[in-house]
C-alpha cells in the first residue's frame, strides 16, 4: 500500500512562474524557448555573459580605427609659432605653417583635437553596428550569437589599408567604400548560397593558419606603445627589442639625408615616427607594469573560466588610470590631459556622430589598391564569419548530420547586412563574435541572447565620456589575450605534411611581421600554388593523356602523389 504525501506541492518560485509564462506567450513560442529546452532568465544570463566578454571591443576597435587619422586631414592642422611659448596669433618670431608632417609626432594640437573627435565618433559607430547587428541576428536569425566590428580586419583597415593617420595608399573615406562594396557583394553571395561554397576554395592550411596569423598580429599590436603596454620597442640593430620605458625616456625617429652644406632635412617619402625608442629606463615604464597587473586579471580569469574575464582587466587598469597626479594618469597635466579630463567628468553623453557617417567616397575605385583590399576584406569575412557560424552552431547542438543548422539563411544574411550597415557609420566589417561561445555556455539556445546584448549595447550609448577615457595600457592586455584565444586553430593544421605546414607556416608568420594580412594571404596561397604546381601539372598531363600513368602510382584530386603497393608489396609494411 502506498501512502500519498499529505503535504500541498511547493509553490513554484517567481522565476519559475515568470519563465513559464515568457515561455507559453507569443514571445517564447516566437523564439522557440520550449523547443530549444532553454528558459527566460537563462538567455538573459546568456546574454549578459555575452556583452561582458566582447564589451572590450567598444574601445579596442574605436581606438585601432582612430589610428587611421578617421576623416582627420592637414587641413586639420594649426598653424604654429617657432617660439612655442607663443600662439601663431601673437607670434614674434616665424609662424610655421603646417604640412604632412603635422599628423606624426610631435602631432599638431589641431590635428590631435580632431582625432578625439573621430574617436567619440566610432565609439558610437561601434556601438550603433553592432546594437544593430544583433537585432537582426536575434530577431530574424533566431540565433544566441552577437556581432561587432571584427578584430583582425579593423588593424587590417587602420594600419593596412588607410595606415597610421592615413599614411597607407587609401583614405579612410575610399577603404569605408570598399568595406561597402564588399558588404553588398558578401550579402549577394549569401543570399544564392555561393558563401560556403568560396571558403571551400581557399586552401585548407591557410584558412585554418589565417586566423592564428591574425591573433599574432593583434598580439604585436598590443605589445607595442601606440596600442598597447609598450614592451616592444624599436632597435636600429635588431629591428625590434625590449622597450617599456617611460615617455620622459622616449624618442621619435625620421629617416633623413644630410646636404654638402651640412642641412638635414626628411627623406622624400619618409615620415617621422612615433616615441618607439627608447634611449634610457627600460622596463621602467609605470604604465606598461600596470598594463602587466591588468594581463594577469585577464589571464587570471580565462584560466578560472569566469564571465567577462577581458571587461575585468580593462576596468581596473582604467580605473586606475582615471586618477589623476598620478604616474599612470590618463589625462597628464597638459592641455590635451586637461580637455580629455573635462570631457570625462561629463559622464554621460549622448554623442552623435558628425563625421564619420556616411563618410563613403569612390575616388579610389580605379585604383588596384581599393581592390585589394575589397578582395581581403571579402576573403576574411567569407573564412572568418562563415567558420565561427558553423563552429558556435556546432557548440551550441544546432548542426545537422548533412552540416546545416537552423537558421543559418537568415544568419548569413544577418551577418552580411550588418557589414553594409557599419560601413555607413563609419567603421570596419562587422563580424560575429567568437565570444558568443560563453552566451552559449551559459545556456543561451535562441535569439533572445542576442536581443539582449543588443540592449546593453543600448545603454553604452549613454557612457561616451567614460568609453573614451580608456587608455591604450588597458587596452593592451585583451589584445595580446584575443591572441591567445585566436592561435588554437594552429593545432588543426598537418605539420607532418610539409606541403600542408610550409602554406600554413609562411600565413601565419608573414601576417605580424609585414604588418598587413593582405601580405600574410598571399605569401601562404602563392607559397601552396607553388608547392603543388607539379603535381597538378602531372595530373592534368595524365588526364589528357599526354603522359602515361605510371604503374603503383596514384595522383588524387589534390594532386598529391602516393605509392599504390602491388600484390607483393601488400603485405609490407611501409613507414614514411
Amino acid at each position: 500500500m502506498v501512502m500519498e504525501d499529505p503535504r500541498p506541492p511547493a509553490n513554484p518560485s517567481h522565476l519559475t512562474r515568470l519563465n513559464t509564462y515568457v515561455a507559453k506567450s507569443r514571445v517564447g513560442k516566437r523564439f522557440k524557448l520550449t523547443e530549444r529546452n532553454s528558459t527566460f532568465t537563462t538567455e538573459l544570463r546568456a546574454g549578459t555573459a555575452t556583452f561582458l566578454t566582447m564589451a572590450y571591443i567598444l574601445a579596442v576597435n574605436a581606438s585601432i580605427l582612430t589610428d587611421s587619422g578617421g576623416t582627420c586631414s592637414v587641413s586639420d592642422c594649426i598653424p604654429l609659432c617657432s617660439n612655442p611659448s607663443f600662439s601663431a596669433a601673437n607670434c614674434t618670431g616665424t609662424v610655421i605653417q603646417p604640412d604632412e608632417s603635422c599628423k606624426f609626432d610631435p602631432v599638431n594640437p589641431g590635428y590631435s583635437a580632431c582625432l578625439d573627435r573621430v574617436r567619440k565618433d566610432l565609439i558610437v559607430a561601434t556601438v550603433a553596428s553592432s546594437l544593430i547587428g544583433c537585432l537582426i541576428m536575434g530577431a530574424f536569425a533566431n540565433l544566441p550569437l552577437a556581432l561587432a566590428p571584427g578584430m583582425g580586419t579593423n588593424a587590417y583597415f587602420a594600419y593596412t589599408v588607410v595606415g597610421f593617420h592615413g599614411s597607407g595608399n587609401v583614405s579612410y573615406q575610399s577603404a569605408l567604400a570598399a568595406v561597402f562594396m564588399e558588404g553588398l557583394i558578401f550579402l549577394l553571395i549569401s543570399a544564392i548560397g555561393l558563401r560556403a561554397h568560396l571558403a571551400k576554395l581557399i586552401p585548407k592550411p591557410v584558412r585554418i593558419s589565417s586566423s592564428a596569423g591574425i591573433g599574432l598580429f593583434l598580439a604585436f599590436i598590443g605589445l607595442q606603445s601606440n596600442q598597447g603596454i609598450g614592451l616592444i620597442g624599436y632597435s636600429s640593430s635588431t629591428l625590434v627589442t625590449v622597450g617599456a620605458c617611460p615617455t620622459k625616456s622616449r624618442a621619435m625617429l625620421a629617416p633623413v639625408v644630410a646636404a654638402a652644406n651640412g642641412t638635414v632635412s626628411l627623406l622624400a617619402g619618409g615620415t617621422v615616427s612615433g616615441d618607439i625608442f627608447c634611449t634610457r629606463d627600460r622596463m621602467e615604464s609605470p604604465t606598461f607594469w600596470l598594463g602587466v597587473v591588468g594581463f594577469i586579471i585577464i589571464a587570471y580569469c580565462l584560466v578560472k573560466n569566469v564571465k567577462g574575464a577581458m571587461i575585468y582587466g580593462i576596468v581596473f587598469v582604467t580605473a586606475v588610470s582615471w586618477f589623476r597626479n598620478t604616474q599612470v594618469t590618463a589625462f597628464p597635466d597638459t592641455d590635451a590631459g586637461n580637455a580629455a579630463f573635462e570631457y570625462f567628468k561629463q559622464v554621460v553623453d549622448v554623442h552623435t556622430i558628425k563625421s564619420t557617417a556616411g563618410a563613403l567616397s569612390f575616388k579610389s575605385f580605379g585604383k588596384g589598391y581599393f581592390w585589394e583590399a575589397l578582395i581581403t576584406f571579402l576573403y576574411v569575412d567569407i573564412l572568418d564569419t562563415t567558420g565561427t557560424l558553423y563552429s558556435m552552431a556546432r557548440f551550441a547542438g544546432f548542426m545537422d548530420q548533412n552540416g546545416n543548422f537552423e537558421g543559418q539563411y537568415f544568419a548569413f544574411m544577418s551577418d552580411a547586412t550588418s557589414i553594409v550597415v557599419g560601413s555607413l557609420l563609419g567603421t570596419s566589417p562587422v563580424t560575429t563574435f567568437i565570444e558568443s561561445s560563453t552566451g552559449i555556455r551559459e545556456g543561451g539556445r535562441t535569439g533572445l541572447t542576442a536581443l539582449t546584448a543588443a540592449g546593453y549595447f543600448f545603454f553604452a550609448f549613454f557612457f561616451t565620456p567614460l568609453l573614451a577615457s580608456i587608455p591604450a595600457w588597458a587596452v593592451g592586455p585583451p589584445l595580446i589575450l584575443v591572441g591567445v584565444l585566436m592561435m588554437k586553430s594552429v593545432v588543426e593544421i598537418e605539420w607532418d605534411d610539409m606541403r600542408q605546414a610550409i602554406p600554413a607556416f609562411v600565413t601565419l608568420i608573414l601576417m605580424p611581421l609585414t604588418y598587413s594580412i593582405a601580405y600574410g594571404l598571399i605569401g601562404g596561397i602563392g607559397t601552396y600554388i607553388v608547392l603543388h604546381l607539379w603535381d597538378w601539372s602531372r595530373e592534368l598531363l595524365v588526364k589528357l593523356g599526354v603522359l602515361k600513368g605510371e604503374e603503383g602510382v596514384v595522383v588524387n584530386g589534390n594532386g598529391v602523389v602516393h605509392d599504390q603497393p602491388n600484390d607483393d608489396q601488400a603485405a609490407k609494411e611501409l613507414e614514411v
